[in-house]
């Protein structure tokens, strides 16, 4: 890879420094994709040592988290709530189009891996999308409770649930997020009928 080709591909990448998601950080700053592709490649270098992880290859799903998003630099990231599967074949596309030009062997290897999480066959492309969905759930119920619409009181207890279920530990996980957001609910008035409507 020559230093111009590293240089695009990076500068392309950047756009999800500035591409913001559906929920707000501390200091009411809408979080951006970036945010959380970093969050989530760090929870599975944290999951590293755990034992029922230590047959998979946690390496390779640093990798897909850390580019499972890259498709948003081109189209921006839309709520889970309103993407639509016309969305989702555009993004796919447009970032299918861009990894086509890379230079060998980054090509084939994100190529490779785009297709494996696309299949979601393997333990590495399982553990890969319940992190992306569980870091979501974290996110939310790090923000301040006014920044969720009505429809988020349910969904933070429901969200990725399916894509946890082949994992104890995950489960395990998705249950405390449970506990987690009954207590914010609970102690922010528990009714979820008011919210700052996001962008």
């Amino acid at each position: 890879m020559t230093p111009e080709e590293l240089f695009s591909i990076l500068s392309k990448a950047a756009k999800l420094k500035t591409t913001t998601r559906h929920c707000y950080t501390e200091g009411d700053r809408k979080e951006s994709v970036a945010d959380h592709s970093w969050r989530t490649a760090l929870m599975a270098m944290l999951l590293v040592g755990e034992e029922e992880f230590r047959t998979v290859d946690m390496n390779r799903v640093i990798r897909m988290c850390l580019i499972h998003d890259l498709g948003e630099a081109f189209t921006g990231d839309i709520p889970t709530f309103e993407k639509t599967a016309s969305d989702t074949k555009k993004e796919d596309a447009l970032f299918l189009g861009w990894v086509e030009h890379f230079p060998s062997p980054q090509k084939e290897e994100w190529l490779d891996l785009l297709r494996e999480m696309e299949q979601m066959d393997t333990p590495e492309a399982k553990m890969y999308k319940a992190l992306d969905k569980l870091e979501a759930v974290i996110s939310h119920n790090e923000s301040d409770i006014s920044t969720w619409i009505p429809l988020e009181y349910e969904l933070q207890l429901t969200y990725g649930k399916e894509n946890v279920q082949f994992s104890e530990y995950l489960k395990k996980l998705s249950k405390s997020l449970d506990e987690w957001t009954h207590e914010k609910i609970r102690s922010n008035g528990g009714t979820g009928e008011t919210g700052k409507e996001k962008e």
